[in-house]
């Protein structure tokens, strides 16, 4: 099960295959209940009578998977990726056990928060372990099989979280993938646990300053969330918290990585301003759809289907054939259909054009994405050794986290300023395409490490 051995034809082959199974359905339980919650959560907050805690229920999670992050980063780095995924899945099923059974919003909160942990960590424990048990040859296909995992969910996740919801209660929505996560992983579980999956030479780095930095971001992270409920303080509450990010996320990322330098900093930077372009844009699409054309809440979810089709055909051309099309072209072409479905999505609403060209031009968006998450992360893979290869992966996945909290806080209180005006749809759209452009500077500077089939 290492690159020493001979090598499969494909991750499906009988040495990977429980591993991939098992792994592919953990990311793609968390992509349901993460697209489920949602869907849900009004009528949780009113069941709940938690309309004040509302935001945070989604907020905490993110933040508290920074620490998550860090914590299982250096741990795999440590000891391999086997306990720390184990503690990581715990987690993330406790903390739905919590939220399913909670009477209040106070103690969903609470278990929101328990299951951000799990899930921040979860994901790095996974990197570290397609590090550990595929060969290099088998990252992209890894990864795209990962982002696949990602599409079915984004297509049924919402109405699937209605219907159970509807029909059962909104408690099933967290129980229902708690029970299932337990199978997953126990899929993997069982493959792993007989693999000597740690390094001879385990990182001797100490945690304890990264671990409070992690807390000081997950701090700004809440900090930015919040900040629209300040009112004429607002955007000091996001200068203030800004600063914390940057300033506490710097000893989190590779040296270097906000000034582009050239190599890892550049992956992993590039990872949080195509995360902010996106996740920040993404949510006012379906906003516009029901807003300015009428559709209903289950329609506009679907006018994303496009770009989640896209995203997953996309993602398996860069598994395929990455190596020929090269890092830099991928950044530009990526980089590019990112910008264009933004800028597609601004002209709609500044010039009220058919529906059908904000949802055939967010296509864009998905096809550039799946382009270049997972390119980025076999890069982030082929830049790490066993030594840091939890460091590396946990710090794509906080530039991922901070970028999207920033970019979603940002847009929020400019769409808030400019609401009621035909400029507040377009502006949001137009910082997207901003952040897609400057995705392309550090694109440029990724470099080649041993991410090539040899």
């Amino acid at each position: 099960m290492t690159a020493e051995v001979d090598r499969p034809a494909s991750v499906w082959d009988a040495r990977f295959l429980w591993v991939t199974v098992g792994a592919v359905a953990l990311i793609f339980l968390a992509a349901m209940q993460s697209l489920a919650v949602t869907t849900v959560m009004p009528v949780v907050s009113e069941d709940l009578d938690g309309a004040a805690l509302y935001a945070v229920a989604f907020a905490g999670t993110l933040a508290t998977s920074v620490i998550g992050m860090v914590a299982v980063g250096a741990w795999s780095d440590r000891s391999g990726p086997v306990w720390p995924l184990t503690t990581s899945v715990l987690l993330f099923v406790a903390g739905l056990v919590v939220a399913g059974l909670a009477q209040s919003m106070e103690v969903l909160v609470a278990g929101r928060l328990i299951q951000g942990l799990g899930t921040g960590g979860q994901t790095v424990a996974l990197y570290v372990v397609v590090a550990r048990v595929y060969p290099p040859a088998l990252h992209g296909r890894v990864f795209a099989a990962f982002s696949a995992a990602w599409v079915v969910p984004s297509l049924i996740g919402p109405f699937l979280a209605g219907a159970v919801t509807e029909y059962l209660h909104w408690r099933w929505v967290f129980l229902g993938v708690a029970g299932l996560t337990v199978v997953a992983f126990t899929m993997v579980a069982l493959r792993l646990w007989g693999l000597p999956l740690g390094t001879e030479h385990p990182s001797t780095a100490r945690i304890g300053a990264r671990l409070a930095c992690a807390v000081l971001v997950a701090v700004g992270a809440l900090g930015l969330s919040l900040a629209g409920e300040l009112d004429a303080y607002a955007w000091a509450a996001v200068a203030a918290s800004v600063v914390v990010l940057a300033l506490a996320s710097r000893p989190l990322l590779p040296r270097r990585t906000l000034l582009a330098a050239r190599g890892l900093p550049s992956v992993v930077l590039m990872r949080g301003l195509i995360a902010g372009a996106l996740f920040g844009a993404e949510i006012y699409v379906p906003y516009l759809l029901i807003e300015d054309y009428g559709f209903s809440p289950t329609w506009a979810g679907l006018g994303l289907t496009a770009a989640a089709i896209a995203w997953a055909v996309a993602a398996d051309v860069q598994g395929r054939f990455g190596d020929r099309i090269g890092n830099a072209r991928i950044a530009l072409f990526g980089t590019s259909q990112l910008a264009a479905a933004a800028l597609v999505a601004g002209a709609t609403a500044a010039l009220h054009l058919h529906p059908v060209v904000l949802i055939v031009g967010w296509a864009l968006a998905g096809s550039g994405m799946g382009l270049m998450y997972p390119r980025l992360t076999v890069l982030t893979l082929a830049y790490s050794t066993p030594q840091n290869q939890g460091f590396n992966s946990s710090a794509l996945s906080i530039s991922d986290s901070i970028g999207a909290a920033t970019s979603i806080a940002v847009m929020g209180l400019v769409f808030t300023a400019l609401a009621g005006t035909d400029a507040a749809f377009p502006a949001v759209f137009g910082i997207a395409v901003v952040l897609a452009g400057l995705a392309l500077i550090p694109g440029l500077r990724l470099g080649h490490a041993h991410e090539k089939a040899h």
